[in-house]
């Protein structure tokens, strides 16, 4: 099968994601309310645990061919893992919907306190942990500087 120019590739949806957040920022923050939504929160911290796969993906791939480059990645890696960290815990420190609420973050540990889907953003976030935890030290996540730099 040939490729045409009108055929996408891999690279192509990355920039579809951006443009996407783009636009969705665009339209919806400055005419929406002025507390961030527990659902826009959870959405932002999916996006941004898929970014931390994707960098790990490519930082593992880079590996040994191209040490600098994996540094650089593996810093960027850890930093993407901090604001999926953050947005977390801005997700508990935001209001429940049905009643004004505020949940306390040890009960995120038990599993799904408020059932599903509410808190599934916990369960994505120990999912990325866990993989987290196999590529880091704690010096890397609370450094602050989480990268080598090579000469």
């Amino acid at each position: 099968m040939s490729r045409t120019a009108s055929t996408p590739t891999a690279q192509d949806f990355v920039p579809f994601a951006t443009a996407a957040l783009d636009s969705h920022r665009a339209l919806n923050v400055p005419a929406g309310p002025l507390v961030t939504s527990r659902a826009e929160l959870d959405s932002l911290h999916e996006h941004l645990v898929a970014v931390y796969e994707l960098l790990d993906a490519h930082a593992i791939r880079t590996g040994s061919l191209v040490p600098i480059e994996t540094d650089c990645l593996s810093a960027a890696r850890t930093r993407i893992w901090q604001a999926a960290d953050h947005l977390h815990a801005a997700y508990h420190s935001s209001p429940r919907p049905d009643s004004g609420e505020i949940p306390d973050r040890e009960a995120c540990r038990a599993g799904l306190p408020e059932g599903a889907p509410e808190l599934t953003i916990c369960r994505r976030h120990q999912i990325a942990a866990r993989l987290l935890r196999r590529r880091s030290t704690p010096a890397d996540l609370h450094g602050p500087f989480t990268g080598l730099v090579r000469h």
